[in-house]
């Protein structure tokens, strides 16, 4: 299930994987940054707090009413220049001054557990530590504004301070210490800072603005990377299909890149000498064993007895059909060899089916369509009587047929016979592989028919299909494209 959404390329599985990493990294670079942002300003406000407590109330209101009216002055200043609240929005932003500082025999109540903050409490202890300041008991919250006990009896005296939505929105930080047993409860209050207006979204438009240049970068990257290897597949294949023509790749890429096309050079270049050397080889058999053949097929001649003089006949015929066969699998592939022109399937097969009815063997035709392909004919015929004159010998009776698949011409060659057993099938298609297991030619043959028939068909990018018919007997099929 996996493999069906994934790129198939090399080139795009890295850039999906890598992309894929970066945008994981940039989203856990993004949350850990929010998340800093909000402890700086949570230890801020315990800070402010922890000096509030330390200089007691008159001081602490002074100076927390200067740091009031500043933050006031410059937020006011900024709204200004954006055009956006009033200040009448700005002061429903600030505590009012009576709750910002109080002491009381008794510690905040209406405070649940669960709101208390140990981090922050720790934080709290240790600001005051460093200041010899050491309380009998203390406690940091954060709670919503409007569940504040303070905030909630001040509304009930003065609401129009707290009416606003607003303050739905305001945590409140309360910093509460009993500096010895059984003395007061001091306890400062402050607005939690609120992260800065639009700083989520600046974080997520510098994310994508990073995320894209980092994936324009690797694309370019990942290109100069992969295409030298995508020109070495080309060139593969095509060698694969024309091993004649020889292409020295530029080396272009990384070191191994390179070394690997540097490589394939050398052995493009020594596979088309060997096929070369191949050739030259094949003329000099050829050359050298049917001159030989030839004048003793003459010599025999003389002798008297007709019966060893046949024998030695047949014998010098069986060896220059198997020459044959050999010398002509072994030019298949070879450039220049395969010329073709338009032919009448179907005629073709009639003609080749009259071929054995001429000698007397039970074959048929049915049926032939008429489909026109490019073919080598005396290729193609010689495929054709190899399957034929395969089943004629296996099996007796055999029918061929000419009909047509989607984009395909079949020619249909069925016997009643034996078959082939279905592990044998793939073997019976390599080169000297009988189904009959002699060595004597009148009853198996030479082992090159199926061979050359499934190179033929090859050779003319089609293929050969054998297959059992559920009824017995054996299908072959030389498939040629149209």
């Amino acid at each position: 299930m996996m493999k069906r959404f994934l790129p198939s390329s090399l080139f795009a599985q890295v850039l999906v994987s890598v992309a894929l990493a970066l945008l994981i990294s940039q989203v856990v670079s993004v949350t850990l940054l929010y998340r800093a942002g909000e402890d700086r300003r949570e230890n801020a406000a315990v800070t402010t707090a922890a000096f509030r407590l330390i200089n007691g109330s008159q001081w602490a209101q002074r100076t927390a009413e200067r740091a009031e009216r500043q933050r006031f002055r410059e937020q006011r200043r900024r709204l200004r220049e954006a055009g956006g609240e009033t200040a009448e929005r700005i002061a429903q932003d600030r505590l009012p001054r009576r709750l910002r500082y109080t002491v009381s025999p008794q510690a905040p109540s209406g405070i649940a557990e669960d709101l208390r903050r140990p981090d922050l409490t720790e934080r709290l202890r240790t600001v005051l530590d460093g200041e010899d300041v050491t309380p009998r008991q203390m406690f940091v919250a954060v709670i919503p504004a409007s569940d504040d006990p303070g905030i909630q009896r001040l509304s009930q005296r003065r609401p129009r301070p707290t009416a606003s939505p607003t303050w739905q929105d305001h945590q409140v930080v309360i910093a509460a210490i009993q500096r010895e047993s059984g003395g007061q409860w001091e306890t400062v209050r402050l607005l939690a800072p609120r992260p800065p207006q639009g700083a989520l979204g600046i974080a997520l438009v510098q994310t994508i603005v990073t995320f894209a240049f980092l994936l324009i970068v690797l694309f370019f990257v990942l290109r100069r990377l992969t295409r030298p290897l995508a020109t070495l597949t080309t060139r593969v294949t095509e060698f694969s299909h024309d091993p004649d023509t020889v292409v020295e790749l530029e080396e272009t890429g990384p070191a191994d890149t390179r070394r690997l096309i540097a490589a394939h050079n050398t052995m493009e270049a020594r596979i088309a000498a060997l096929l070369d050397e191949k050739d030259v080889m094949l003329g000099a058999i050829g050359h050298d064993l049917k001159t030989p053949l030839a004048a003793l097929r003459v010599r025999i001649e003389s002798v008297s007895d007709d019966d060893q003089r046949d024998k030695m006949a047949a014998s010098i015929e069986d060896i220059t059909v198997t020459l044959d066969d050999i010398l002509m699998l072994a030019r298949m592939g070879r450039k220049g060899s395969l010329e073709t022109e338009a032919v009448d399937l179907g005629a073709l097969a009639i003609g080749i089916v009259e071929e054995f009815e001429d000698l007397g063997d039970p074959v048929t035709i049915i049926n032939p369509q008429r489909l026109v392909a490019q073919v080598q004919v005396t290729w193609i015929k010689r495929a054709l009587r190899n399957l034929t004159s395969n089943a004629v010998r296996y099996a007796g009776t055999t029918q061929v047929s000419m009909v047509r698949g989607e984009n395909h011409a079949i020619l249909r060659v069925e016997d009643d016979g034996p078959g082939i057993a279905e592990d044998d099938i793939a073997r019976m298609l390599e080169p000297f592989s009988r189904g009959e297991e002699s060595r004597n030619r009148a009853t198996g043959g030479t082992g090159l028919g199926l061979t050359l028939a499934r190179a033929i068909a090859e050779a003319h990018g089609g293929s050969l299909v054998l297959a059992n018919r559920n009824e017995g007997g054996l299908r072959s099929e030389i498939r040629l494209p149209l």
